[in-house]
């Protein structure tokens, strides 16, 4: 096996193992509706195994940055349903990623009102609005019974992915938003049922995971985690045994997929807990998709060594929208331009140029 096998996600027989990555691109438009320019991009990448969005937004308390989409209201999914309609008719398969951003978010994008979190703890930093750069404020904790409201959120935003056409759902429970706030205790200090022990810690995700598969299907439910990331402040006394932890719950899910962020040298410097991809493996049988840096030579290694059963490419896929035919050709690679990264154009968008 390697990245041009063919693989099965749920039901789904995909053509290759190279998966596109979800990205924040910031260029949806008033009101957090998918464009026609976001309806050209997904498409022109269709040739991927897996296309995983964007994080959209569950509800408007989970938006965090400008121009990004959300999947609740009708006018979202009308505009999502363009995206799909086109990568379908390219033959490709794409996943929507639920996003609730938690004590990310700021007052400005919230009508006043204060990001939720798990804990009263504020995030470092500043932090981009449509204002501009403001000081990150310390969040509000969330209520016991405003989790189960969340929670019906989180169905309700898959439902609406599959009526705007999806193939399936993945779960954003990583890189330091809400679900991963709950799981951590550098951000999770609660004394409830959501709080202290690993169990408890990992009841959110697990409540958010049985209402989304009771709503769409398990086999259309992926779910995202970042063990040792410490993007957004995050931090925890133990990923390694905690996270080993959450995979071995996660295989009582029968998920179609479970993908890892895997240790980056950011996390390396940065002195991070880091927990090693090969225990992440141990604990959980099922599909398992890696991300984090990968090229096509480390990305076969990973595949061929069973330590995961795809790759999603963020950056590379950004850059070469015919990243599978670059790879079996061993062809040049765009450059990726940072500058366009969250800008609201076509200019590094859907400007780069195919083989």
């Amino acid at each position: 096996m390697n990245l041009f096998s063919p693989i099965k996600i749920g039901n789904y027989n995909l053509k290759n193992r190279i998966f596109m990555a979800p990205m924040t691109r910031c260029r949806s438009i008033k009101d957090n509706v998918p464009n026609d320019l976001m309806v050209e991009y997904y498409a022109q990448r269709a040739t991927a195994g897996l296309i995983i969005t964007e994080g959209t937004q569950i509800s408007p308390q989970g938006i965090g940055y400008p121009y990004t989409p959300g999947i609740h209201t009708d006018a979202q999914v009308q505009g999502w349903r363009k995206v799909t309609k086109a990568v379908h008719e390219k033959e490709g398969k794409i996943f929507l990623q639920l996003w609730h951003v938690g004590r990310v978010s700021h007052s400005s994008f919230l009508g006043g009102e204060l990001p939720v979190a798990p804990s009263a703890i504020k995030l470092l930093g500043k932090k981009y609005t449509y204002e501009g750069m403001k000081d990150y404020e310390k969040p509000r904790a969330l209520k016991a019974e405003e989790i189960k409201d969340i929670v019906q959120d989180y169905a309700n935003a898959a439902k609406n992915a599959m009526d705007a056409g999806f193939d399936g759902v993945e779960i954003h429970s990583a890189n330091g938003y809400l679900l991963d706030q709950f799981l951590r205790d550098g951000t999770n200090q609660r004394k409830d049922e959501y709080g202290g022990s690993i169990e408890n810690r990992s009841r959110f995700l697990l409540e958010v995971i049985k209402a989304v598969t009771d709503a769409v299907g398990a086999d259309k439910t992926g779910v995202r985690l970042s063990p040792s990331g410490t993007m957004n402040d995050m931090s925890d006394s133990n990923p390694q045994k905690h996270f080993a932890y959450v995979c071995q719950r996660l295989n009582d899910c029968d998920l179609a997929y479970l993908h890892i962020v895997d240790a980056l040298e950011g996390d390396i410097r940065h002195g991070a807990n880091v927990v090693e991809l090969s225990v992440l493996r141990d604990a959980y049988k099922g599909t398992l998709i890696v991300c984090g840096e990968y090229d096509k030579v480390k990305g076969n290694l990973v595949i061929e060594n069973h330590l995961a059963n795809a790759v999603a490419y963020a950056r590379l896929f950004l850059a070469n929208p015919d990243l599978p035919e670059r790879f079996k050709k061993n062809g040049k690679l765009n450059e990726p331009d940072s500058t366009t990264f969250y800008t609201q154009d076509a200019k590094g968008y859907t400007d780069y140029p195919t083989l």
